[in-house]
């Protein structure tokens, strides 16, 4: 008797592939420029520029933010923590705290405009608004989440001049493979507007067979297992008939029901999924948008940004320490959220 089957069957079809493929290809060119060495000249450059841990972690945070904008938040992160990991050869710096900064700064400068996040394509492909239209909805949410992390930052990050560790050599680094990874992110970028993703993933994975195949074997592919098991989690959450009458009734909720329903359910299942179900239900407000955005911030769970970021940082203690800092912002943005919101037109 077959009762498994019944039960499987659905999951390959729960899981977003175009996520996975997409994350699949950024995550091997942003490994092949880790393994190019190129990080540790950038690295160099970049220290013999800032001369305190303050200057150094304003622009970190200031580089993943902006980058998260028209990047992704989770291309920002592939770029700026490994280049952070880095610097901590050259001088000597809290690597994890810069890491959970990087975090906070991604979701907060991915939520400006519509291609900065998953949720953000979701919600703007649902609200016909123009580019610009979206991001305008979004900026004072934006310009608030990101003043008060720069605020946090100068006070979290003391003024103390960077102390280099003696003896580095000169890093060495190899620029064909560097230009090789600009040449094939490209090549997958033009694949992912032209919705052939799987194409462009295997002219990546192919390039790298060539050129490095030390690269595809360095992946941290378990990192994709966490994200399918999380787009299954969330088909089966949906599937439970003692959940489907909770989720009817969402359409009725008030502004502030919906608002911390939105922050809260992102809480628990992350917001991308939240974002999926809540449309179900409810249209594509911005409300919504700033609601599923604010519920990023919180326990780990709340963005695949978060889990990206302190997985590559492969430290446990790091773990407890993000929501140091993650949980107060939360709070903070969801009241200070809620108030600009009504004073909108």
């Amino acid at each position: 008797v077959d009762h498994c089957g019944d039960g499987v069957k659905p999951w390959p079809g729960a899981i977003d592939w175009h996520t996975i493929i997409t994350l699949s290809g950024l995550m091997l060119l942003t490994k092949g420029v880790e393994l190019s060495g190129y990080f540790d000249v950038l690295g160099r450059k970049m220290t013999r520029r800032f001369h305190t841990e303050r200057q150094l972690a304003m622009f970190l945070v200031l580089a993943a933010a902006v980058l998260s904008t028209f990047l992704t938040n989770d291309v920002a992160l592939f770029i700026v923590v490994p280049l952070t990991i880095t610097l901590k050869k050259l001088c000597a710096i809290p690597v994890n705290r810069l890491i959970i900064f990087e975090a906070l700064a991604v979701n907060a400068g991915s939520l400006l405009t519509p291609v900065g996040n998953p949720q953000n394509i979701l919600l703007w492909g649902r609200s016909g608004l123009t580019f610009a239209e979206f991001s305008g909805q979004m900026a004072p949410l934006a310009v608030m989440m990101m003043l008060t992390l720069l605020l946090l930052c100068w006070f979290c990050f003391p003024g103390r001049a960077l102390q280099y560790h003696t003896g580095t050599r000169s890093p060495q680094w190899q620029p064909r493979l560097v230009w090789s990874c600009l040449a094939l992110y490209v090549v997958f970028l033009t694949a992912l507007e032209l919705r052939q993703e799987l194409w462009g993933l295997v002219l990546v994975a192919a390039g790298f067979i060539v050129l490095a195949r030390r690269v595809i074997v360095s992946v941290d592919w378990t990192l994709l297992l966490v994200f399918m098991a999380m787009f299954i989690d969330v088909h089966l959450l949906t599937q439970l008939p003692a959940l489907q009458g909770v989720f009817n009734q969402v359409g009725a909720l008030s502004h502030l029901g919906l608002w911390l329903t939105a922050i809260g359910l992102s809480q628990v299942i992350s917001n991308v999924p939240s974002t999926i179900l809540l449309l179900n239900y409810v249209p594509a407000s911005t409300l919504l948008a700033w609601a599923v955005n604010i519920g990023g911030f919180g326990l780990l769970p709340g963005s695949l940004a978060n889990l990206i970021a302190l997985r590559m940082a492969n430290d446990r203690r790091i773990w407890w320490r993000f929501h140091f800092y993650s949980l107060p912002m939360l709070a903070w943005a969801a009241l200070v959220g809620y108030g600009l919101l009504q004073l909108m037109p």
